[in-house]
């Protein structure tokens, strides 16, 4: 196993290689300039020079990223040029948000889309179907912006049940901390349940149809032992793999929910850093949820091996 993880993250090299020059050249080839956007634009010629020799942006595209490079080989991912302060302790401050935003979200996704999907697949062309499909669809369509709204208007205006914008950490605050991030994981929980459903609603349809799954019920066994104890997880392989990538998109991708609900999270961080043109900020962010993507497609891979033993890792 060792072995096989070794492997797999050699073979990540030429991909963050990849994101890092891709990121690197998009950002710098993108109209706009970082000294404009930290000084006014009738601001002096002379402090804008000075300001740009001393950030080293003077310097042509290629020894500009040979000099990052070289710094992020030893670990250093640069500083920010609004703050100054080093990209790693920017991120810090607003990974944890983020993280309980994902696990929270992700826990809502998981509560809602299995007990659906697999009454849909039991349940196949009855109403109980129609909703779980309906739901899927529905929630597929709907904009996560819009999701949002509605769920501001609902339990926040109308109801008054829970706060509509801000964050307090659930770690130090307790109740008050997890009030703060229902509705932004509910938001983003709700439209990754559609996907799951639809997922596992499809193989567990697939799997119900095998011949052994007759078998299984030939031989006396109850319908939730044939569900349970093997339909359902032979069909958890292809909602792995959703879950999988889900999970790496809502580390770093919640970004309108995070504006929407004013959360300090990575995806306002990106945002913020994009229009203030802060290149060091931007780039060691995206490699970070590069990264945070692989170790999740790893993550994956093994799980392939636990849930289904013929699949053999090389």
């Amino acid at each position: 196993m060792a072995e096989v993880v070794f492997r797999r993250l050699l073979a990540t090299i030429p991909v963050l290689l990849l994101v890092t020059a891709g990121v690197f050249l998009l950002l710098h080839l993108t109209p706009g300039d970082p000294i404009d956007a930290m000084m006014a634009e009738s601001g002096d010629a002379a402090a804008k020079e000075s300001l740009r020799r001393e950030l080293g942006l003077d310097r042509p595209l290629h020894v500009q990223y040979a000099l990052w490079m070289g710094r992020l080989v030893r670990g250093d991912l640069g500083r920010s040029i609004r703050n100054g302060e080093p990209v790693l302790d920017n991120v810090s401050r607003r990974l944890r948000p983020s993280l309980e935003l994902a696990l929270l979200a992700m826990s809502v996704s998981l509560l809602v889309a299995f007990p659906l999907a697999i009454a849909s697949a039991v349940r196949h062309n009855t109403t109980v179907d129609r909703v779980g499909t309906t739901f899927a669809l529905f929630g597929i369509c709907m904009p996560n912006f819009l999701l949002a709204l509605l769920l501001i208007f609902l339990f926040g205006v109308t109801l008054r049940w829970l706060p509509i914008s801000g964050y307090l950490d659930p770690l130090e605050e307790g109740w008050a901390g997890l009030r703060s991030l229902v509705l932004p994981a509910t938001t983003l929980g709700l439209a990754l349940a559609a996907v799951v459903t639809r997922t596992l609603r499809s193989s567990l349809l697939e799997a119900l149809s095998e011949d052994w799954v007759r078998t299984a019920r030939a031989k006396g066994l109850s319908e939730g032992a044939v569900i349970y104890g093997h339909v359902l997880k032979n069909a958890l392989i292809p909602v792995v793999t959703v879950v999988g990538l889900q999970l790496g998109t809502l580390i770093g991708g919640a970004v309108i929910t995070e504006y929407v609900f004013a959360l300090p999270g990575i995806g306002r961080l990106v945002v913020d850093a994009v229009f203030a043109r802060d290149y060091p900020l931007v780039q060691g962010v995206i490699l970070l949820i590069a990264v945070g993507f692989i170790i999740s497609n790893l993550l994956v891979d093994l799980l392939y091996g636990w849930i289904d033993p013929r699949i053999r890792l090389r």
